[in-house]
């Protein structure tokens, strides 16, 4: 019988695209082939890959890959995946896993999973390991201390370049990055921070305190994590330190977690600004309960909301010609969609620092000319809309020059209002420490809507003096 030839000359791509093939040399017990395979596949992807492939799979296919490959897949998979996986290791076999994790990871893995996987995690860690991990969980939700890990690179300033090299080779393999790093007094109060490359271009006999950069911009513990992740965007950091109230260096936050953290800031305003309590659960894992859940609280509360505007247009619609009616969807909605465009730019604005408080005229001044122009080229439109659209080509009698002024100013006035809240709210909703995504379209629509039917009414009522 012809024997089957695994092809290694396929592109990751092609393989990750084709997981049966892996399979296949599981089920054929061709090791040797899989593992050089396997070995040739970044972890990102292969822990893609383990959402492919059957979970009968997974342990085999895990136990095969080199120590640290391994870790650095683990770490990349989903919740799921990893739960699954450190019920089908031995006591040893997770010691060697969670001894090739950094601390950081660890953390973010415990904070998943059920309690009797996180006691047999704590159980299984270095008394040294379940004392770092104990420090970070203690923290506040989403400060810089959640985000940090305790595996930094540290030296004293009358240390020379010569012991500061030596002292790098001896611990670098447990470090989790080893290109920024940072000098501390005797007690590990902050003092200054070294560069791979100033220790390379120095000479060896040089103490670091000549060298070193003593003005160190660092945060604190309690510091919000999207407030840390905008720090280092900003001033382009691989790694920024963490210290305490005393500026005892106590963690360094690395740029692959400020990433996370901003993905995770985007993702979760994204889902504010849809009107949806946020959750970190992917959609297709997420039950149809918990979906209900996020949802129904902003439905009933838009809806409630809604009734106001409801009640101004009972208030005035007997008072109102019938042909003004028809046109109130038309303005309500051009109103929202005003205030939703100004006040997602302001919220992205400030989540970037672009903007605060502090600039609140600024802004106010801004809005108010791009309303006005918006206002101005919306409100003509309007005019020209109604009188030859809904009066001749429509054949609407009831509609005069006096009824377009009327629709057409109602609409240039709503727009500025509209601009001028959809901005300013999320600014105020800063100011008072509120998420300013929480300001977002759904709610300023719905303001909006009732703010449009009252100018709408005044303009009215002042034209036809009703």
């Amino acid at each position: 019988m012809e024997e089957k030839v695994f092809d290694t000359s396929l592109s990751i791509e092609e393989a990750i695209a084709s997981p049966e093939r892996l399979c296949n040399l599981i089920d054929e017990k061709r090791y040797s082939e899989l593992k050089e395979f396997a070995m040739e596949i970044p972890a990102p992807d292969m822990a893609e890959m383990f959402l492919e492939i059957p979970s009968k799979y997974h342990a085999v296919l895990f136990r095969l890959l080199p120590k640290e490959q391994a870790a650095e897949t683990f770490v990349d998979m989903d919740t799921d995946a990893q739960r699954r996986l450190i019920e089908s290791f031995s006591d040893s076999e997770l010691v060697e896993i969670l001894d090739e994790l950094y601390i950081d990871d660890t953390v973010d893995i415990i904070e998943e999973m059920p309690a009797n996987v996180v006691k047999r995690i704590i159980k299984n860690s270095g008394a040294e390991e379940r004392a770092a991990i104990n420090s970070i969980l203690k923290y506040p939700k989403n400060s810089a201390g959640t985000v940090m890990t305790t595996e930094y690179v540290r030296f004293v300033g009358d240390m020379t370049v010569e012991a500061a090299l030596k002292h790098i080779r001896r611990v670098a393999i447990d470090k989790e990055t080893i290109y920024t790093c940072y000098v501390t007094d005797k007690d590990k109060h902050l003092v200054g921070i070294v560069t791979a490359k100033d220790l390379l271009i120095s000479e060896l006999d040089v103490e670091l305190s000549e060298i070193m950069d003593e003005h160190v911009i660092y945060v604190h513990t309690a510091d919000d994590r999207e407030e840390v992740a905008a720090k280092m965007s900003k001033y382009g950091f691989l790694a920024m330190p963490v210290v305490d109230s005393e500026r005892r260096l106590v963690g360094i936050v690395t740029v692959d977690d400020a990433l996370d953290v901003i993905i995770e800031e985007s993702e979760e305003d994204f889902q504010k600004m849809a009107a949806i309590t946020p959750t970190e659960t992917p959609y297709l894992k997420t039950d149809v309960f918990s979906i209900w859940k996020s949802r129904i609280p902003w439905l009933l509360l838009l809806m409630i909301t809604s009734t106001v505007s409801s009640t101004i247009l009972t208030g005035f619609e007997a008072a109102l010609p019938a042909v003004l009616v028809l046109f109130v969807p038309m303005i309500m909605g051009t109103g929202g969609n005003s205030g939703g465009q100004s006040s997602v730019t302001v919220t992205r604005s400030i989540s970037l620092g672009e903007i605060t408080f502090s600039d609140l005229w600024q802004v106010f001044f801004k809005e108010v000319r791009v309303g006005i122009m918006c206002a101005v080229t919306l409100g003509a439109v309007t005019f020209l809309k109604v009188l030859l659209v809904d009066k001749l080509l429509l054949a609407n009698s009831a509609i005069t020059v006096s009824i377009a002024f009327i629709i057409s100013m109602s609409m240039a006035v709503t727009i500025i209002v509209a601009k001028l809240i959809g901005a300013i709210l999320p600014l105020l909703a800063k100011k008072i420490h509120l998420d300013p995504a929480v300001m977002a379209s759904p709610l300023i629509t719905t303001l909006v809507d009732a703010v449009s039917l009252l100018v709408y009414f005044a303009v009215a009522k002042a034209t036809l003096g009703l």
